[in-house]
């Protein structure tokens, strides 16, 4: 998953406002959000290449979701597991990030939804996630890339509007295929005009780009809205869950 964008104990009425946009190689076989038949507490898309997945939530009120952290210029060393995995450890089981083992880079945001904390194998951060909005993409979290900042501002746009169709709004935020202008671009070791094409909050590239959008609204009474729009051909899964 390429970005998050959440409103974290700011809402009057919802305690998490959650929109996120997962970019893949469109070869990637996947599967739709859907309760896992070997996990059925397991709400979540699957990677059927490495049996993780980017981003899930279960029926106790658990949640993960894991970026990818991009710097071309950083060697890593190791088995280099799946990042996918972590996600999923982190909602099956007690989660102890000194067990993470090695992988690549990444961004993990985790934890009981009351008690989401943000840990980073860049820095071994490892701290609770304050109240207000956020955003995450392949840098550390609140990095301002142009993305970030696009997706934060229509976030708060989005919660301080106190629009009844919330859902709407979030997904449009996450439509917005505006690039960057260069001169804004992160440096993360990739060409420039390859920086240029994934600077938009939805990608909408050919053989790489936005794969699925997803929210996840959660209310006061423990009222769980997800919603997924899964790309191309636009697959729409919804659930409801009551924790």
């Amino acid at each position: 998953m390429c970005l998050i964008v959440l409103a974290y104990k700011s809402h009057p009425r919802y305690p998490l406002v959650l929109a996120a946009n997962r970019d893949e190689f469109r070869d990637r076989p996947t599967a739709v959000a859907h309760f896992w038949e070997d996990a059925p507490h397991v709400l979540a898309g699957r990677d059927l290449r490495a049996g993780g997945t980017w981003m899930g939530i279960t029926r106790t009120g658990r949640f993960a979701a894991v970026t990818n952290h991009r710097d071309l210029r950083r060697t890593w060393t190791g088995n280099r597991g799946s990042r996918g995995i972590l996600v999923r450890q982190a909602l099956e089981m007690d989660f102890d990030p000194a067990d993470i083992g090695d992988h690549e880079g990444f961004n993990l945001l985790y934890g009981s939804l009351d008690s989401i904390r943000y840990h980073t194998n860049i820095t071994t951060t490892d701290t609770p996630l304050e109240p207000g909005i956020h955003g995450l993409s392949n840098a550390l979290l609140n990095t301002p890339w142009p993305k970030v900042q696009r997706a934060k501002e229509a976030m708060e746009r989005a919660v301080a509007g106190g629009h009844a169709d919330l859902s709407d709004h979030l997904f449009e935020l996450l439509a917005d295929m505006r690039t960057a202008p260069d001169d804004t671009l992160p440096d993360t070791g990739l060409p420039l005009e390859k920086e240029r094409a994934i600077s938009s909050i939805f990608i909408p590239g050919e053989s790489y780009g936005t794969r699925c959008s997803t929210i996840l609204l959660v209310r006061n009474d423990g009222t769980v809205l997800f919603e997924e729009h899964t790309w191309p051909g636009v697959e729409k899964v919804s659930y409801a869950l009551q924790l």
